[in-house]
């Protein structure tokens, strides 16, 4: 009995959530639909959509709903962090992650580690019963460990869609055989499958078989080795950025155009990569402002970790800022052929503290030769695309998933970090109310 009560009072707070009306007025409405800001408007959510957007002098406020001032303050879609790590739903680290998220405007997260409890707090999300983003998650990875054998990659497919997983992740380590049998397995049960591209099997062969996303652009840089190239001596270091001096640039074009003719997406995480390989010292990277919500002990572990990489024998910081350059280059080809982009940052993850890393991304996209709004339209519009959702963008009838900021985005990305307030389905949290959330996990040593 006790289990159906609690059911019913998680189902009648989650009704609460989708009956509350809001609006929005006198904002200026970035629907990212086009490069435009709508000035001066007053956008109605109820139900958890939009039920009107229009000039503030014709669209009336409906009877008791909330009232957000929106003056001089800009009203974006909210993003998407499509390369995140969940823990499982048990774990005391879920709602620091899913707060961190929230707070910095993230509403939607692609799960890229997926394990069976995943599948319910997907639903628990859905309804409220669980406070963070919206999820999308793979199942367990493939692995080099987990698959022996191209008949045990057919099953896990099979047993992973027919438990409700959203897609496959694939790790290193899979033969081609495997890689194979994944793919057709896959496409026959139209199940996308994403992640790292297999040695064995290479981008050109991914791209062939209809791989959904290439997630921190691995494979490209031994795509663009010479043929013949022995590949330093075998040495790649952390997705081959000591390859970089090896690499033939004149072709970036054409496999950026291979990429796009593909349908294939990518996730690039260009900030995990950066952040591993250039000259930040470690104490800068310890005292940026999202490192306070992470556990002392997870920071030290991150300290470590690049330290480690920097101490290896044949890492070069030269070649390495090369790297960065090439995969720039590679990120700027790929958005001029019409490849799509998806924002992602590989959080949490070295240094990627969930939600600020994400705007860290969208920055490492301008320096790569994105305008903002390109930028912004790879974690809104071109997510709402790659996943046949109804969010992405502004506008009547489309998800509440929103973010309220103080200035306007479009003019410099970082705006978008400057954040009023977020609407996550329809329910609206004030940045002193996200705050107060984000305070339970400050300066903590665990």
């Amino acid at each position: 009995m006790t289990r159906f009560i609690v059911l019913f009072v998680a189902l009648l707070a989650a009704s609460s959530v989708w009956a509350q009306t809001t609006a929005f007025v006198n904002v200026n409405v970035v629907p990212m639909s086009s490069e435009t800001v709508i000035k001066q408007q007053t956008v109605v959510v109820s139900g958890g959509v939009i039920t009107a957007l229009g000039p503030v002098d014709e669209v009336p406020i409906p009877k008791g709903a909330k009232v957000i001032d929106g003056t001089d303050r800009f009203l974006m879609p909210g993003l998407a962090e499509m390369h995140a790590h969940v823990p499982a739903a048990t774990s005391d680290e879920l709602d620091r992650n899913f707060s961190l998220y929230v707070a910095n405007g993230v509403t939607t997260i692609r799960g890229m580690l997926g394990q069976p409890s995943h599948i319910g707090l997907r639903e628990d999300l859905n309804n409220g019963s669980v406070f963070g983003p919206r999820l999308v998650t793979s199942g367990p990875s493939f692995n080099g460990r987990s698959v022996a054998g191209a008949i045990q990659a057919r099953q896990m497919v099979r047993d992973q869609h027919r438990a409700g997983y959203d897609f496959v992740k694939i790790h290193p380590g899979l033969t081609a055989e495997e890689f194979e049998a994944l793919a057709e397995t896959a496409n026959e049960l139209g199940m996308p499958f994403a992640g790292h591209v297999p040695v064995a099997v290479g981008v050109a062969r991914a791209l062939q078989v209809g791989m959904a996303t290439i997630d921190h652009l691995d494979g490209y840089f031994a795509a663009l080795l010479p043929v013949g190239s022995d590949g330093f001596g075998g040495y790649g270091g952390f997705f081959d950025v000591m390859l970089a001096a090896e690499l033939d640039p004149e072709r970036i074009p054409e496999i950026a155009r291979a990429t796009a003719a593909a349908g294939t997406w990518n996730v690039p995480t260009e900030v995990l990569v950066e952040v591993r390989i250039n000259t930040t010292p470690t104490a800068e990277l310890r005292s940026q402002p999202g490192m306070r919500y992470m556990p002392k002990t997870t920071v030290e572990r991150w300290v470590a970790s690049k330290e480690a990489l920097f101490a290896e024998r044949d890492f070069n910081p030269e070649v390495a800022a090369l790297a960065i350059e090439l995969r720039h280059r590679l990120l700027l080809e790929l958005h001029k052929a019409g490849a799509g982009l998806l924002l992602g940052s590989d959080s949490p993850q070295v240094f990627s503290v969930p939600g600020f890393s994400l705007h860290q991304e969208l920055d490492a996209l301008v320096a790569a030769g994105l305008t903002p709004y390109e930028a912004l339209r790879t974690g809104t519009v071109a997510v709402a695309e790659f996943l046949n959702s109804n969010a992405g963008t502004v506008a009547v009838d489309r998800d509440a998933d929103l973010v309220l900021v103080n200035a306007n985005p479009l003019e410099n990305v970082r705006h978008a970090h400057r954040i009023h307030g977020v609407m996550l389905r329809g329910l609206w949290y004030s940045v002193e109310t996200l705050a107060e959330r984000l305070a339970r996990y400050a300066d903590h040593e665990n």
